[in-house]
């Protein structure tokens, strides 16, 4: 039997809905129709994908049909769940970060062993790497200063990297960097750089990613994702950069390096479009 969403996603291949430079390798299913983030484990092919806000706390994780081979619940409240990365030991971190308010005072990620995720456990208690913006001094803040968002970060070299997404109205495709140790505590997060990616709220900086080498990073919006080469490790912004926009219209929530030149992007399922994973080229 077809699944409805999968009814709707031929019907549209029927008439000739078009993703453009974006290449579909799975419609994702129903369960996943919020994804915002995903990650791959590069030593078994399983990609962990989770929902956002309003959604369970449940880990699921596919196979590369598309199939849930797993479904992990995580003992920790879906607040706001914007983002994953994974560590080269296998570690997961799920970023419990979202604050379109900007009014948060209890920002969490969550950290899964390796070992928990390799078992056969339902249910997971993750340790908790808790963690504040010492810039921000109101909750929220005013408008022109709400840039304590976040939908982004990534793994590298002991530390995560948090990716603002700016609430400012003015200075929409404004993202901050910052550092924090990938280690259970509760720290003030180290601010670092600031980059600009456009003035169109379609701007926003919704997932990051890094290469396994380390020489290349994503930053995905909306409609293009910036790739940063020639990696500067110690401010990643000093780097070359090229901008790829994309020819096909969805809400895009989650970036992954699948080589280092093509990218697995994920979008959001909004009735009649989006809610696939793609692969997308990048020279």
């Amino acid at each position: 039997m077809i699944k409805p969403k999968r009814l709707i996603f031929l019907l549209l291949i029927v008439l000739s809905c078009e993703t453009g430079n974006l290449k579909t390798i799975i419609d994702l299913p129903i369960d996943l129709s919020e994804v915002s983030g995903i990650a791959v484990d590069k030593s078994n092919g399983v990609i962990w994908m989770v929902n956002d806000s309003g959604n369970k706390p449940i880990l699921f994780g596919l196979n590369g049909n598309g199939e849930i081979v797993k479904s992990i619940k995580i003992k920790a409240k879906n607040k706001d769940w914007e983002d994953l990365t994974m560590d080269p030991k296998g570690n997961l971190y799920i970023g419990d970060f979202g604050n379109n308010d900007n009014d948060r005072k209890h920002l969490t990620i969550l950290k899964i062993s390796k070992d928990s995720l390799n078992g056969n456990l339902k249910s997971i208690t993750p340790e908790r790497i808790k963690f504040s913006y010492p810039e921000q001094k109101k909750f929220p803040p005013k408008k022109s200063k709400r840039h304590f968002d976040c939908e982004a970060f990534f793994f590298f070299d002991d530390n995560l990297y948090l990716f603002t997404k700016s609430r400012s109205p003015k200075e929409k495709g404004k993202t901050n960097l910052y550092q924090l140790p990938a280690k259970k505590g509760h720290y003030k997060a180290k601010f670092l750089s600031e980059f600009n990616t456009c003035e169109e709220s379609e701007c926003w900086v919704t997932s990051a990613d890094i290469n396994d080498k380390g020489d290349k990073l994503a930053l995905l919006t909306e409609n293009s994702v910036f790739v940063f080469t020639e990696l500067n490790t110690k401010d990643f912004f000093n780097s070359k950069v090229k901008r790829y926009t994309f020819s096909y219209d969805s809400q895009k929530e989650s970036v992954e390096f699948k080589t280092d030149s093509t990218l697995f992007i994920a979008d959001e399922y909004l009735g009649t479009e989006g809610g696939n994973l793609y692969s997308f080229d990048i020279n």
